[in-house]
C-alpha cells in the first residue's frame, strides 16, 4: 500500500512538472513569436540617391533596416543618372527620383512593392530645368514638382494612371539676385514642399533670399498645373541667408528654415500659411558657407541641422515647447559633405550621407538630451546624397 501511494504520489510529481515545462516552453515560444513580429513591424526600406557622374555608384540603392536595431541588409539597386534626391509616394507604391544633369536633366518614375523591395523604372520625363536638386509630390500623389537649381524655376508634372509622369506642364521661372555676387548673381531654387494639411506650396529660393508661398488649386483637371505663378507670395528672409531646406514641427505651429551661406536657422511661427519669424540662431559656427539640410525629431523636442565644408558635422538644438524656440545643446562630428540626412520614424536613429566620405553613418539618439552616438554600422557607399524611408510589409 505504501509502495502505491508513493508511486501514485511520484507520478503526480511529474505530470506537474511536465506541465509546468509545457507552459514554459509554449511561453518561451509565445515571446519569440511575439519578438519575430515586432522585428518585422519595426522594420522599413531605405532608398539611397547618390552620384553617379564619377564611376562609384549606379543609381538607387535599396536597403532594409530594423529601426529597433539599427541593422540594415542590402537589398537591391535600380540604374539611374544621378539621382540626387527622391520622394517616396504617399501610397508608398512609387518612387520619383531627379537626375541631376546640367540642361539635359530629367525627372524619373518607378514602381514599387514594399513587400518584397522589386523596382521597376516606368518611365523618365526632361524637366525643362537645368540641375534639380529636389523633388516633391503632392498629397494625392497626383502631381510631382522639381525645384531647379541652376534653372531658378519649379517644374511641374502630372502623375499618370500608372504611376508614370507625364511631360512637363509648367515651369514656373523665377528673376533677381542677391548680395551675395558669386552665390546669388541669379535665382537658385533649391527645395520645394508642401504645408503639411498640403493647402499651400512653399519653395526656397537660394540666389534671391525669398521663401515663396503658392495656394495649392483644390480641383485640378487633367494637365492643369497644381499652382499658378499669378498666386504668389514672397517672404523675404535675412540679406544673404541663401535658404535651402526647411522642416515643419509636428504640431504645424512652427517652421525652421536653414540658410546655407549665413549657416543660421530661423524660427517661423506658422498659421495657416503665414509665416511669422520670431529668432534667429547659429548652426554653423565656423561660417563655412555649407549649411545643407534640416529636420525636426519625430517627437517634436529637437532639431538637427548639417553643416558641410568645415568641422563637418549636425547641430542639436532642443525645442521649447512652449514657443518652439530653440537651444543649441550639442555637436556631431560625421564625415566629410553631410549633405542630407534623415531620421527613423521612431526617433531612435539618424543616418547621414557623407557623400565625400562615400558612407551613410548610422547615428544612436539619446531622446531625452537629443544627442547622438556614433554606432560604427556604416553603410559604405559611393557618394550617398539623399536618403528616404519606406515602410516594409
Amino acid at each position: 500500500m505504501l509502495k502505491t501511494r508513493y508511486l501514485l504520489a511520484l507520478t503526480l510529481i511529474l505530470m506537474s512538472v511536465a506541465c509546468t515545462n509545457t507552459k514554459k516552453s509554449e511561453k518561451a515560444d509565445s515571446n519569440k513569436d511575439m519578438e519575430t513580429a515586432k522585428y518585422y513591424s519595426d522594420e522599413m526600406f531605405l532608398f539611397v540617391g547618390t552620384y553617379t557622374s564619377e564611376g562609384g555608384s549606379e543609381g538607387i540603392y535599396l536597403y532594409r533596416m530594423n529601426i529597433e536595431s539599427g541593422v540594415v541588409d542590402s537589398v537591391r539597386m535600380i540604374e539611374a543618372n544621378n539621382p540626387s534626391y527622391l520622394v517616396i509616394s504617399k501610397d508608398e507604391k512609387h518612387l520619383y527620383a531627379v537626375s541631376e544633369s546640367g540642361e539635359n536633366s530629367t525627372v524619373s518614375a518607378f514602381s514599387f512593392d514594399n513587400s518584397t523591395g522589386a523596382m521597376s523604372h516606368i518611365n523618365t520625363q526632361s524637366t525643362d530645368g537645368a540641375d534639380p536638386c529636389y523633388i516633391e509630390i503632392d498629397k494625392l500623389g497626383n502631381n510631382v514638382l522639381t525645384a531647379n537649381y541652376s534653372g531658378g524655376s519649379i517644374s511641374m508634372f502630372s502623375v499618370r494612371d500608372d504611376g508614370g509622369v507625364s511631360s512637363v506642364n509648367s515651369v514656373i521661372n523665377f528673376e533677381g539676385s542677391g548680395q551675395d555676387e558669386s552665390r546669388q548673381a541669379s535665382p537658385h531654387l533649391h527645395s520645394v514642399r508642401f504645408s503639411p494639411d498640403g493647402r499651400f506650396l512653399f519653395a526656397t529660393d537660394l540666389g534671391t533670399d525669398k521663401i515663396y508661398r503658392f495656394k495649392s488649386l483644390e480641383s485640378v483637371f487633367e494637365g492643369q498645373p497644381l499652382v499658378i505663378q499669378s498666386d504668389i507670395t514672397e517672404i523675404d528672409v535675412p540679406a544673404g541667408m541663401g535658404p535651402r531646406h526647411f522642416d515643419f514641427h509636428p504640431s504645424n505651429k512652427y517652421m525652421y528654415l536653414l540658410g546655407e551661406l549665413s549657416g543660421e536657422v530661423v524660427v517661423y511661427d506658422y498659421n495657416d500659411g503665414d509665416l511669422s519669424e520670431k529668432q534667429t540662431i547659429v548652426s554653423d559656427s565656423l561660417g563655412a558657407r555649407g549649411a545643407a539640410d534640416i529636420h525636426v525629431s519625430p517627437d517634436g523636442n529637437f532639431v538637427y541641422a548639417s553643416n558641410r565644408l568645415k568641422g563637418d558635422g549636425i547641430s542639436i538644438f532642443s525645442i521649447n515647447k512652449d514657443d518652439g524656440m530653440l537651444t543649441k545643446v550639442g555637436y556631431q562630428d560625421t564625415g566629410l559633405h553631410p549633405r542630407n540626412f534623415v531620421i527613423t520614424p521612431n526617433g531612435s536613429f539618424l543616418l547621414v550621407a557623407c557623400r565625400d566620405d562615400n558612407k551613410i553613418q548610422i547615428f544612436s539618439i539619446d531622446k531625452t538630451t537629443g544627442l547622438l552616438s556614433d554606432t560604427g554600422k556604416d553603410i559604405r557607399l559611393s557618394k550617398p546624397v539623399c536618403l528616404k524611408f519606406a515602410s516594409a510589409q
